[in-house]
Parts: structure tokens; sequence; C-alpha cells
């Protein structure tokens, strides 16, 4: 990490400006008139969206919710390993490693073949039938690990609290309606009314005016009713229970993840949770009639022991304490839209002559089943899409028309997830299929539904049979989604065409900057590039050298620095405020094939050792080299050319927007002109 950037400070590093942060007021017992940016929730997706902001002095950012205050006990756990590389942007994905539990592999059990009597007075018992590794390798340096969503809020909080704009929530002020004036001429578009939740001032109402606001406030999101839109999709006919429990059992394989088909009792997954003692239990019910609901059910933490003990059989399974527990039922649900810009509008209107002005984001726009365990990681994937979008806007870097992008993005993203989720979901609703009797000509790769009876398809889709080993193949051949690494973004304003896919063939376009270890040259570190990624706005442009450059006058790394430093059409030039750092929206960084031992900084061009901070100091740390100790060859690794190399542009949320060839000078030029000002 780096600091002491503008003069040596004592204690916490991560503190951006320690004399600034101990001077912070306490949060205002009242709102301001007016805000930048106003985030209705401290959920996932809301926690988010403030520690980006909060990296910008320059930005007003408030975030509510009408909790009393921070949460001590959340619901979602599961942090795919996408999401452990976004929190590596923010400086915490190291503290999440060392308390999480580390899901390294999943179990599988089904029920054992049945006696050559076929008769027997018990429940068929379970067995193990395979153990896979989770995610393959290579797929992230980050696993997949399992830890308590409150704690996840905390280091957010802490991020907020550390950041240059010292963000503190305001708590206990419940968000009650807006409006939005789509005139021209007013800055501050959009007027919320809030109520004060807290016993000293309880009931009083309080009104602000906002330039962008964000609902994040959940499945019942009254932003999203306040702009009228609503969740669409299956209405859920099969209720699940959840519980975190402390439990005395023999079953061996209750410190992995485990799925469970018993051929009487239904289904069951077991979580292990950090601590090295607790697990999660989601245990499958019984179907819910149309249009019942689980609550007219009456179901009870001992019914869900009970259930939980018959899939267990013959294993005992002796709950000692229950940390948490509910039920709840399986739905799939989308908006049309993530933002206040309706489709009509979208379609008529000039994309500069509307733009959105309030957006919604998480369970506010997408719910589904935790079965895939995405439905946190998607939540804060929202939001890191639309964080840096709304900073460019708001300092002036971009137009607002890229605002557009969020909605059109991430509802794709969360559309797909719902098709995965409602085919997972299904599968693991269904129960295995009679071995003793088999349907007969049934292929053993695709679910066979029982047409026994004539059922709505809501419920005949509770009834599909469907062979364990079923499962087992859709989660192996899935893991990579359910890692979170799947996620594309389609060719647009900003993710170009792969015309020039070939130049890195493992950095797919529109997917996430798929990071490779390297060594930083300047004092020989072995690293991960996609670590000099950080949660800042900033565009990223790794710049790969072609064989026999080795940084010299006479190469393409040495022109590309001179066009980006010296040309005025050049993107740094034309978009870097006078006085700021030259890599302030952009960040060069230049790697190159030759061990790190043979490369001098003091011989590559100035850009790559820039000069800067208000102390006129250079920075080491922008030239990487082939770690050739490791024998882990990032241009081998992700199909860089080696002849000719290539430029890869990163955006701010870590996905690939566009791969060129390092002489392509202007074909990086038209790209950023596509949206951003200049200065």
């Amino acid at each position: 990490m780096q600091f002491h950037l503008n003069g040596y400070h004592a204690g916490d590093p991560d503190i951006a400006d320690l004399d600034a942060r101990f001077e912070t007021a306490p949060p205002s017992p009242s709102m301001p008139p007016e805000v930048d940016v106003l985030i209705v929730g401290c959920g996932p997706a809301g926690l988010t969206l403030a520690a980006q902001l909060a990296a910008f002095p320059d930005i007003t950012t408030r975030i509510i919710d009408a909790k009393p205050g921070r949460l001590t006990l959340g619901q979602a756990d599961g942090i795919a390993c996408r999401t452990m590389e976004m929190f590596a942007a923010f400086g915490f994905a190291e503290r999440v490693m060392r308390e999480a539990y580390w899901v390294n592999e999943v179990a599988f059990w089904e029920p054992a073949a049945i006696s050559d009597s076929g008769f027997s007075d018990q429940p068929t018992p379970i067995t193990r039938s395979r153990i896979i590794q989770d995610t393959e390798d290579g797929l992230s340096e980050f696993p997949h690990v399992i830890l308590n969503q409150a704690r996840v809020h905390d280091f957010f909080l802490d991020v907020m609290a550390k950041s240059p704009a010292a963000i503190t929530p305001d708590y206990a002020r419940a968000f009650r309606d807006l409006t939005i004036d789509n005139d021209a001429d007013n800055t501050h578009p959009v007027t919320v009314t809030m109520t004060r939740t807290d016993a000293a001032h309880e009931g009083e109402v309080e009104t602000l005016r906002a330039r962008y606001v964000v609902g994040c406030d959940g499945a019942r999101s009254q932003v999203r009713r306040a702009l009228g839109r609503r969740l669409e999709g299956d209405s859920a006919n099969k209720a699940w229970g959840v519980m975190d429990v402390l439990v005395a059992t023999d079953f061996p394989d209750i410190r992995r993840k485990a799925i469970i088909h018993s051929a009487e009792a239904g289904n069951l997954l077991i979580i292990p949770r950090e601590g090295g003692y607790m697990v999660r239990i989601y245990i499958e019910l019984e179907a819910l009639g149309t249009e019942e609901r689980v609550k007219s059910r009456n179901i009870t933490a001992d019914h869900l022991v009970a259930a939980a003990q018959k899939v267990f059989h013959p294993y005992q399974f002796d709950v000692k304490q229950i940390a948490w527990w509910s039920v709840y039922e399986i739905g799939q649900r989308l908006c049309a839209k993530f933002d206040d810009v309706s489709t009509d509008d979208m379609l008529t209107a000039d994309m500069t002559s509307r733009t959105p002005h309030v957006f919604i984001a998480g369970d506010a726009c997408h719910t589904h089943s935790p079965k895939a365990g995405q439905g946190m990681n998607v939540s804060m994937g929202d939001s890191f899409n639309l964080g840096w979008k709304l900073a460019a806007v708001l300092r002036g870097q971009a137009a607002p028309h890229l605002l557009h992008s969020y909605s059109a993005e991430r509802q794709a993203v969360a559309s797909e997830l719902i098709d995965f989720d409602r085919e997972l979901a299904t599968m693991f609703s269904t129960r295995p299929e009679d071995r003793a009797n088999p349907a007969p000509n049934t292929p053993d790769t695709q679910a066979t539904p029982n047409t026994t009876d004539a059922k709505p398809d809501a419920e005949a889709e509770a009834e599909v049979e469907v062979d364990p080993a079923i499962l087992q193949s859709y989660f192996i051949k899935h893991a990579r989604y359910t890692a979170g690494t799947m996620f594309r973004y389609h060719p647009s304003l900003i993710t170009a065409s792969p015309d020039y896919q070939h130049l890195a063939t493992g950095f797919d376009m529109g997917m996430r900057f798929h990071s490779a270890p390297v060594v930083r040259v300047a004092d020989g570190r072995a690293m991960h590039l996609g670590h000099t990624i950080k949660a800042d706005g900033r565009w990223h442009l790794f710049a790969f050298a072609g064989a026999g450059d080795a940084g010299g006058d006479a190469g393409d790394m040495a022109a590309l620095c001179r066009f980006m430093a010296d040309d005025p059409a050049s993107p740094l030039r034309a978009y870097t405020r006078a006085g700021a750092d030259s890599d302030a929206v952009i960040d060069l960084r230049a790697i190159f094939q030759q061990p790190h031992t043979t490369l001098r900084t003091d011989q590559m061009h100035p850009l790559l050792v820039p000069v800067k901070g208000t102390l006129g100091l250079r920075d080491y740390e922008k030239i990487f080299a082939v770690d050739h100790k490791s024998g882990d060859d990032i241009y081998a690794m992700r199909g860089i050319n080696r002849e000719h190399g290539c430029m890869v542009l990163v955006r701010p949320d870590q996905h690939v927007a566009h791969i060129l060839p390092l002489d392509a000078h202007d074909a990086l030029t038209r790209f950023f002109a596509g949206f951003m000002l200049a200065v």
C-alpha cells in the first residue's frame, strides 16, 4: 500500500486524511437542505455505494436507514470469489479471509441403495456419493467464503469512516416519499421526505433535495413504490426453512458445504459458518398451495429441527442452540427498469434529453432464492457498477447520459441470475428418482416431470423427479457462475466490441479483469496485477509490452507514453484537470516480459514514474514484469500476444472495457470521447 504522499502522518495509514478525520464533527441531528446523493438503506447495496462515494470529498453523500443503528446479525452470508475481488479494491479482502469460513469442497449425499427385500420399517438412510472441489483452480486468487452479513457491513462502515468524505449513516430516518422535477434548470430535482424514528424526535418529518437518489431499501422498497415500479415474476410455491445452529452430530460432512437428497424427508443444504462450530441449514418444507403464504403454516423452530433430523437419518443431529432461524418462500422477481426513466422515454427521446435521477439497487429491483448464494453479491455488484458512474457525472468527468448504462447493464445481469436461480432452485426442491423402479426411457441428463396427475405448472414443477447425479453435474458445470465470475457486460458506450480479443484471449471483453501474478520492478515484490485497482473511480490502462521492448525510446511502450503525456488529444490530457496528478483519471501501468532485474525505472518514460502529490514525490509502482521466478507468466496465463503486446483498458468497476494494439492511440481517444467530458 502507498501512503505519506502528502507528508508524514503517524497512525492508521488507512485513514486518507488523518487531521481532517479527527476534526470531522459528529453527524448533524438534522439533515442538510441539499445533497448530491441520498442513499436509502444501509444494507449491502447501500453501504457499497456509500463506501465508493466516500472516496470523493467534493461529493455530498448521505445514507439513511429506519433502523436505530448498525446491523448486528445478518441473514446473508455467502461471499463469492468475484465479490472478494471487489473487496480487495476497497481494501478489506484480507480481513474477510481471516474471519470467514472458506468453502473448499462440496459433498453430495443421496438415498442409499434399497435392500434386496425392498421392505424396511425405517426411513431410507443417506450415503455420501461424491466430494468435489468448490471452485476450480485458477478461477480467482480469492476463495469462496462464508461470513455474517453484519461483519461485511462493519468493514464497509470502517471504509466510509476512514475515507476522505468520512460518511456516517443517518439512522432512525424512514423514507416516506419523493417527487422528481424534470426541469433542466433544477440542479437538485429530487425532493425527498423522511420521518424520524428515534425516541427523541419520533414522527418528525424532514425534507431535502438531492441531485440523485438511490433506493437500496430491500424487497419491500419504498423508493421503488414511489417510482411506480413493481417486481414481476413467478409466484412462490415452495417453502424453505433456514437456521443457524450449534449442533452435536456424528454426520461426517458437517464442516463441508453439503447437499443432501433424502428419499422420504425432502432435501437439505448445509453451509458451515465462520468460527468452526456453527452451521447454517436450509431445509425443504412442504409445497405451498395456490396463493398460500408460508406465514399461514405457523412453522416453528422445533418444526425445522424435526424436519432436519429426518433428512439426516441415520445420523444424530442434536441442536444445542439456535442463533437465528426463519422460513421463506422461493420466488424469482425482477423490475423492468432500475431507474426512473421509462422504457418509452428511452425509445423515443434523445439519450441526452432525459437522464435518470432516481435508481434502485439490490433486492429493491431483483429477488431470488439463496441457493446459489448470489443475493448479497449481486446487490453489491449493482452499487459497484453505479457508484463510479455517479461520481464521474457529479465531478464533471462524464456526460450524464452515462447513467443510462446502469439499468441496462445490471437489469441484464439480474435477469440472467434469475433464470439460473429458477433452474437451480427447482433442482434443490425435487425428490430423487425411485432407484428401484426408474421411469422407462428416462435420460440421465435431464429432469423428468411426474405427470401422474394434472396440476398447475407451479405445483407440477415441485414434483419433478431428478437424479441427484444431475444436480451434481449441474453444480460442477455452473461453478463459475456461482463464483460470480461469469457476468458479462455487452458492447455499449463503455464496453467496446471484441475486435481485438485475440490480443488477450484471457481477458474476456465485458467480463471482470481476471488478475494474474506479476513482479513490481522497483522493489521486486511479487503481487497480483489486479490488486492495483482500487475503488476510487479511476480507469486503468494496462499496457503489455511486445517482445524485446524494455521501455526504451524506440519501443511501442515509450510511444504510448509520449502520446498519453504530450498529445493534447490523448484521453489523459483531455480529461485530467490542471494541477491534478497524472493518474487522477486514467491510471497507466506497464508490464514487460523481461526479468524485473534487467529493467530500470530511471530509463523509463517519466509517465511511468510520475511526480505526484503536494511534495512532488515519484510513484515507483507503475512498472511490472513477468514473474520468472515462480513461473506464473501473465502473458501465457491470459493469452497476451507476445510479439506485439496490447492495451487492456479496465473500467473503475474492474470489468474489461477495451483491448487494443499498443499503437491504436486514435481508437483509445475515440472510445473515451463517447462519454467523457474534456476539462
